[in-house]
């Protein structure tokens, strides 16, 4: 009997994954727990092994296409099994479309709405996730009609509005609304029929007039105008969901930040002893453990925002940003209260390298309540992170120079020395956290820094 292939949940938040690579061909045989594909979710890359034995006799949806999990991918079975009843059954979709791209069933079978007149500058109130839909599909929200409280415009009012629109781009969609090009009658050449910059009346370029006549060097510059333009390369899964995420806490925190010096002298010591003693520690390491450290003293920053509620910690969970080819990934240090130094600094290791090979485990980036994100290896002086959701708070690490400081003596004398500063800057969400209390979590990590001794 012939068995369906569906894409996997992989992780409690992943909605889609994509194929990037089919391990075995048409009419191949198959074994249970053997490479069967490769796939990419919203966080790592990842090889699937077969849940059954059989022939690959069916490979519905190939390398590059993005699948919403549950829904068919392959068909195994024996060979010459007739399995036209499951393709044709609906069970196996010719080509299931990205979120990005499909119109929900809800919006197909809704009234069309009819564009709405808005007087120039008028505010338009929306939902995140309207804004999100309209985003992704091109839609002018200032002309989407608001069905929800006192005329809010919700997520069905942009499906509704979508159904006898055609599909294009945000970009297309800006430069047709900055030209006043009516999209109605054109023809999309673009996945999913999206109306694309090429699709728009003038995209191909026109030869500059008299080039003949101009200098060789005007001549050039024309040539390399002529063959200059736009090209689009489709989001991946992890871009995705580092969009989704970031809107997601702009839209939803009420983020604001306070920054502070630190003297990074002791650290910088400390390091160096346990370097001598040939255990490798870093920089991150020690602010991890700082915060950790910060974070069991203060438990209201390490605390979540769940609707009414306050969601309080009993675990400290350090996530550290790591950057990674497409975008960035933040693995969890679970229990840096307690593990110590030289066990952030081994778990750290593991995850980084764990992270950049793509071998990330589920449980390895999720169940943060806390993230530290250090940019100082590119030169940073200092800079403003965004929360991570579920998280209330985020700390932003520059690089450590060396910087002219006024210091007072025993006898009240001031003095200029040089000392290694580094710049930390605390986002954190002001629905629970207060200025007062960042502030002072700002304190007990500097404090900690500066006295190391407190941190082993």
């Amino acid at each position: 009997m012939a068995t369906i292939v569906i894409m996997p949940k992989q992780g409690l938040m992943m909605e889609e994954g994509t194929i990037t690579s089919w391990l075995k061909k048409e009419g191949e045989a198959v074994t249970v727990g053997e490479p069967l594909f490769e796939m990419e979710t919203d966080k790592l890359t990842i090889t699937m092994d077969a849940e059954a034995s059989g022939t690959l006799l069916k490979i519905i949806h190939p390398e590059g296409d993005m699948v919403p999990i549950t829904q068919p991918i392959a068909v195994l079975g024996q060979p010459g099994e007739d399995i036209s009843v499951l393709l044709g059954g609906g069970a196996a979709p010719a080509k299931a479309a990205a979120p990005a791209e499909a119109v929900p069933a809800q919006a197909a079978e809704a009234p069309a709405a009819p564009a709405v007149e808005r007087a120039p500058g008028e505010r338009v109130f929306s939902s995140p996730r309207a804004r999100l839909r309209s985003e992704e599909n091109g839609v002018d929200i200032a002309a989407v009609p608001g069905s929800g409280p006192e005329g809010l415009v919700i997520e069905r009012d942009v499906n509704a509005y979508m159904v006898n629109k055609p599909a294009v781009t945000p970009l297309a969609a800006s430069l047709a609304k900055a030209q006043g090009v009516d999209l109605s009658g054109l023809t999309g050449t673009g996945r999913g029929g999206k109306i694309t910059t090429t699709d728009l009346p003038g995209a191909v370029p026109v030869a500059a007039p008299a080039a003949q006549e101009a200098p060789a060097a005007v001549q050039q510059m024309a040539s390399v105008q002529q063959t200059r333009g736009t090209h689009t390369e489709k989001m991946s899964g992890m871009r995705k969901a580092i969009s989704r995420n970031m809107l997601a806490s702009k839209e939803t925190n009420a983020q604001t930040n306070h920054r502070i010096k630190v003297d990074m002298t002791a650290a910088i010591a400390l390091r160096k002893q346990y370097k001598d003693l040939g255990i490798k520690v870093s920089y991150n390491d020690i602010i991890v453990r700082a915060c950790a450290k910060a974070l069991a003293d203060m438990p209201i920053v390490n605390a979540s925002v769940d609707g009414d509620d306050i969601m309080y910690h009993d675990y400290v969970n350090v996530g550290t940003a790591v950057s990674v080819p497409g975008g960035l990934i933040v693995p969890v240090i679970k229990d840096a209260d307690i593990v110590g130094l030289s066990g952030i600094a081994v778990r750290s290791a593991e995850l980084i390298e764990k992270a950049r090979d793509g071998k990330l485990a589920d449980a390895d980036y999720h169940g943060g309540t806390f993230t530290v994100s250090s940019l100082g290896m590119f030169d940073l002086d200092d800079f403003v992170a965004i929360i991570n959701p579920p998280e209330s708070a985020i700390l932003a690490v520059g690089k450590i120079a060396k910087t002219p400081v006024v210091v007072t003596d025993e006898v009240g004398e001031d003095a200029i020395v040089i000392k290694s500063m580094c710049a930390l800057c605390l986002s954190y969400d002001h629905r629970i956290i207060d200025g007062a209390e960042a502030a002072k979590f700002l304190q007990k990590v500097k404090n900690y820094l500066q006295n190391p001794v407190l941190l082993i």
